[in-house]
């Protein structure tokens, strides 16, 4: 082959790989635009007298009946679609020789980008429940109704990235169909279930199976509020933020993701459950934001030997390993050590199942707690306090002595840096003259633990902190986000 044929046939594949390249995702989140109309007189409708005890509904299983259910209940479930224009960059194009050669193909190009996915209508006024990842990063959201070929502009109202939901709002002009949302904590393990959903753009797609298991945590965030419902009913691409429905046609929870190796659906989907839904998309629609209980405690799941050690006879319950100085928990007298076994008479079986518990419950309310302490069960009355209020208290509280602000770190940071993601908090913010921007601390570092003890999040950090005498000198073990490597750094605390 001559030199100058292939040299030509080296430029075209090198074209072709930057040309063929995938186009810029678009991650960044959009202005919000809130629209509060008609808030009061149309919350969520809520049944929560759903029981799944036998004979306890009028709907008998079968195939005939979901046919009827699903007849009643798709005009309420609608088709999503979300655009955002997304510009490819071409690395080579501010290299001389190769813009001379390719010309104009060498320039950043711009297009629109499509997505799909599925919401259901919660109220006649037009509210409508869905997945904030179908909406994550969208300039514009359009909706369309079953047996309608006209799409509305839907506003987004607001949403919760934690758990994944957003509401949206549209002007149809006229009343809607709507779904009640039933009762997910009365929902057992072997249900039919039925989900609708838009996968691969194919509409009112209806799928059954039954629900697998409850309560299922850690799925995509240790950390976080998630407590998914999960199910055999074939989930896919497109499926996300529509309902699953019991049999009496009541939405008992949101699809939202699959576990898969393929990428399609193998049978294990998660659905959140219509409980925490319920609570979520009341604030998201009276107030564009969720407001989350708190009471100020740290808390860890029991092993049997810790179990076995308090006296219990089976490891269920949230151990309580650190309670908050001043914090609503600390008032009431509970104490590092204490065992929470119930609230509100409604057994905890974990310290997710106490975490999201309390976020769900409302702001200022009285809960009863039934704990475990001297091998004897105790009840202590603590008034729920407000999750913000103590994040705005805690990050006040370590600007004021280590000078920075600091937020849990991201699943996918955690994986990148091939982290746990239960371990690390990472640097937000630092004031130039404060103690860890002295110390050589950059925004992105990430603190892994205090004098030898690890942290597992900002409020764990906090209470490290807060225990320590002005002016002592304290021990950070860290991690550079540049470069990945660790080591211990001490400074002053103020």
């Amino acid at each position: 082959m001559k030199r100058s044929s292939l040299i030509t046939l080296v430029l075209v594949l090198m074209l072709g790989i930057m040309l063929g390249g995938g186009l810029v995702t678009h991650g960044q989140d959009w202005p919000i635009v809130k629209d509060l109309i008609g808030t009061q007189e149309s919350l969520v409708k809520v049944d929560p007298s759903y029981q799944t005890v036998a004979g306890s509904t009028s709907v008998n299983i079968g195939p005939n009946n979901i046919a009827d259910m699903v007849e009643k209940v798709s005009t309420a479930v609608v088709n999503i679609e979300t655009r955002v224009t997304v510009t490819t960059n071409n690395p080579f194009f501010n290299d001389p020789f190769y813009r001379e050669f390719f010309g104009d193909s060498m320039r950043p190009r711009t297009q629109v980008e499509t997505g799909i996915g599925t919401g259901t209508i919660i109220t006649d006024t037009g509210y409508i429940l869905t997945n904030y990842h179908v909406v994550e990063g969208a300039e514009s959201v359009s909706i369309t109704l079953v047996g309608s070929n006209k799409s509305l502009p839907a506003k987004v109202v607001g949403y919760d990235d934690q758990l994944d939901l957003a509401v949206l709002k549209v002007d149809a002009g006229h009343k809607l169909p709507y779904l009640t949302l039933g009762n997910s904590d009365n929902t057992r393990v072997g249900e039919w279930v039925v989900a609708i959903g838009h996968p691969r753009g194919l509409d009112q797609t209806v799928t059954q199976g039954i629900i697998s298991a409850k309560h299922r945590q850690g799925i995509t965030d240790p950390s976080s509020y998630q407590d998914f419902l999960q199910t055999d009913a074939p989930i896919n691409p497109g499926n996300s933020g529509g309902p699953l429905l019991n049999l009496s046609g009541q939405v008992i929870g949101v699809n939202a993701v699959i576990a898969s190796e393929s990428g399609g659906f193998e049978g294990i989907g998660f659905a959140i459950p219509s409980n925490i839904a319920v609570h979520v998309s009341n604030g998201l629609i009276a107030k564009g934001k969720v407001d989350r209980g708190w009471v100020g405690v740290t808390a860890q799941d029991l092993t049997p030997a810790i179990a076995q050690s308090l006296g219990l006879e089976l490891p269920q319950g949230a151990l309580i390993a650190d309670v908050t100085k001043a914090g609503p928990a600390e008032k009431a007298g509970l104490k590092p050590g204490d065992v929470v076994l119930s609230l509100n008479d409604k057994d905890i079986r974990d310290s997710g199942a106490l975490r999201n518990t309390v976020a769900n419950t409302p702001i200022g309310s009285l809960i009863k707690l039934t704990i475990w302490r001297d091998k004897r069960e105790q009840e202590i009355t603590v008034m729920v306090g407000n999750l913000d209020d103590a994040a705005k208290a805690i990050t006040i509280a370590l600007k004021s002595r280590l000078g920075a602000a600091f937020r849990p770190l991201k699943p996918a940071e955690a994986q990148n840096l091939g982290l746990d993601p239960r371990v690390g908090v990472v640097v937000s913010t630092l004031e130039t003259k404060g103690p860890m921007a002295q110390a050589g601390f950059e925004v992105g570092d990430l603190v892994l633990g205090v004098n030898g003890q690890q942290i597992d999040s900002v409020e764990t950090l906090a209470a490290l902190i807060d225990s320590l005498p002005h002016r002592s000198r304290v021990s950070l073990f860290a991690m550079d986000h540049n470069s990945s490597r660790t080591g211990n750094v001490v400074i002053e605390v103020r």
